[in-house]
């Protein structure tokens, strides 16, 4: 056999492959199909959780019974925040979860990273690190921050960036080490718009942070702020309400749930009612509207 004929099966050969071959690569590189897994955002139940009427054994039995598939405790429902409580009582949580078929979802805390104070951000980042530990204890994958909402009217904007980006690599890395994403919450607090948030988590760069996708604290079109955030989200708070134009109105669901299946997220989408009225209602009537949704 001369080197033209080897050189001819050569390239049959090479043919073969890419027509055989590439449609399955192609394949593999897809995006996976959705997969979406309710929770709750034990905010939802702030008033009775907060004014003893309600406690988080009752706060799990009710989500169980009503068939989500996981919590978002906020840490400042657990006895004696912000001090974390005793291994034992996290480990209470933990194991009741489970027993009921409950994933916990994530945690959160309530922290101020513009304050131009170097002494009470480093309390805020002590909080957050305490925090990450007890998320990693109860099983919580992911904790939430915030920006802040310290006066900073005599203050450059980047110079509060600066400061407050480093605060947040700082944590990043603490939940890295300890298996705990960060995930700052977009609040209509320093952060309003999706172009300010994105900004914030590409400065800090962590694959261990990312974004609570909030979409009620939009003010201007929150429907393409919401699309163009998406890709940055590690989870969610649906609300019943959100913001076109500054006018706050009924969240189009079905709207909604459509932008989170095109963009190939996959994960918790965790609901937070608020105002006024019974929140056992308001949940359950909310959580039917997400569940029609996502069919």
């Amino acid at each position: 056999m001369n080197r033209n004929q080897k050189d001819k099966i050569h390239i049959i050969a090479l043919l073969l492959f890419l027509v055989i071959c590439l449609p399955f690569t192609g394949k593999s590189q897809q995006q996976l199909p959705t997969k979406l897994k309710t929770s709750l955002n034990a905010y939802s139940f702030n008033r009775p959780l907060m004014k003893g009427e309600m406690n988080l054994d009752e706060l799990l039995e009710y989500c169980a019974a009503n068939q989500f598939d996981a919590v978002d405790i906020t840490a400042y429902y657990f006895p004696g925040y912000p001090e974390v409580p005793s291994d034992e009582y996290l480990y209470h949580i933990k194991q009741k979860a489970f027993l009921l078929g409950l994933e916990i979802s994530g945690t959160g805390v309530r922290n101020d990273f513009t304050d131009p104070d170097p002494a009470k951000r480093r309390e805020s980042v002590k909080l957050v690190k305490n925090w990450i530990l007890a998320a990693e204890k109860i099983g919580a994958p992911v904790i939430r921050v915030f920006s802040g909402t310290a006066d900073v009217s005599n203050l450059q904007r980047e110079e509060v960036i600066k400061y407050m980006v480093a605060d947040l690599k700082e944590c990043a890395e603490f939940g890295k080490a300890h298996g705990v994403v960060v995930a700052i919450q977009n609040h209509h607090d320093f952060l309003k718009t999706a172009d300010e948030t994105i900004d914030i988590i590409n400065r800090v760069n962590s694959d261990w942070f990312g974004l609570i996708l909030d979409i009620g604290s939009f003010r201007a079109d929150a429907y393409q702020e919401i699309e163009k955030a998406i890709p940055y989200a590690v989870s969610w708070q649906l609300k019943e309400n959100l913001y076109l134009n500054g006018v706050e109105q009924k969240t189009d669901v079905t709207k909604i749930m459509a932008l989170i299946k095109k963009s190939g997220y996959r994960g918790h989408i965790p609901i937070e009612t608020l105002g006024e009225g019974d929140p056992k209602v308001k949940v359950s009537v909310f959580l039917q509207e997400i569940r029609e949704a996502m069919k």
